[in-house]
């Protein structure tokens, strides 16, 4: 049998660069990917251009293509409070 390496692409997470291979990941494995990791108390969303961004729900699997786009943002938002978008 010929056995060939994955094929690795490029996706950005809060405007860092990962290489990661192409294909299906899960929400876990894209989290683990910063260091230090993705927490719980943050959502992880796809950034769709020209569309409504989507948020990437635990345990959801995403097909990674070159060039995805993620971002984070606090999952909970308290009214009047300072919040960091990174």
């Amino acid at each position: 049998r010929l056995f060939t390496q994955p094929r690795t692409i490029t996706v950005h997470i809060d405007r860092a660069a990962y290489r990661v291979a192409a294909g299906p990941t899960t929400d876990q494995q894209l989290r683990i990917l910063p260091n230090p990791p993705i927490g719980a108390d943050r959502d992880l969303w796809l950034d769709v251009a020209d569309a409504q961004d989507v948020k990437i729900a635990p345990g959801e699997v995403v097909e990674l293509t070159a060039g995805m786009r993620f971002f984070t943002a606090p999952s909970s938002v308290n009214p009047g409070k300072s919040v960091e978008l990174r």
